[in-house]
């Protein structure tokens, strides 16, 4: 487990100092942003609980390192997330710290991959603490950039494969119903952002 995640972390730093080599030559370049998800308006007719906050580094006019902080709490498993046959016996609350590589291609078009590392807390039906985990929460992105004001202001539009292929120390309760359940989901991505 460490192995893997100070693998991780070795590949996205050597990959961003890599390409710090590379100047950019524009005059309004803006190497930082902050931002979020629009995705965080369903906290309010939705039982989960949504954070994220983004921070941005644009290493060249090309490439884009990202830091990502996110906390959610949910009730079902997260492969069938919206139309579960059943329910958890309680719920889990995860807090995660994720580092992305973003590449714009062609004009604004984008691909982004970013491992995310969960810390999870589960809870029984009368919310009392049961145990701690560890979730690795892989995503795989698409999408065009829309840019507005001088490039200040940014909304990205997008396609995410989610996959989480480790998760550990799952209670025997929510792993009955997380048996069988798929480890993977296509989601629409709506981030939005400022650069500075």
């Amino acid at each position: 487990m460490k192995k893997l995640i100070l693998t991780t972390l070795t590949i996205a730093l050597f990959s961003a100092l890599a390409l710090c080599q590379t100047e950019n030559k524009e005059a309004d370049f803006k190497r930082h942003s902050i931002g979020s998800s629009l995705f965080l308006l369903g906290n309010i007719g939705d039982s989960v609980r949504f954070m994220q906050f983004n921070y941005g580094y644009r290493l060249t006019s090309k490439d884009n390192l990202i830091i990502e902080a996110m906390t959610w709490t949910y009730y079902e498993p997260l492969g069938t997330y919206g139309s579960s046959e059943e329910f958890y016996p309680g719920k889990v609350t995860a807090y995660g710290i994720g580092l992305g590589y973003q590449r714009f291609w062609w004009k604004n078009l984008f691909t982004t991959i970013e491992p995310t590392f969960f810390l999870q807390q589960f809870y029984d039906a009368d919310y009392n603490k049961i145990q701690k985990g560890f979730q690795l929460y892989l995503q795989f992105i698409a999408g065009y950039r829309f840019e507005f004001f001088k490039k200040r202001f940014f909304i990205e539009p997008a396609i995410a494969l989610k996959y989480w292929p480790l998760n550990t120390n799952i209670p025997a309760s929510f792993a009955t119903v997380e048996s069988g359940v798929q480890k993977y989901k296509f989601e629409p991505s709506l981030n939005f952002g400022f650069r500075f």
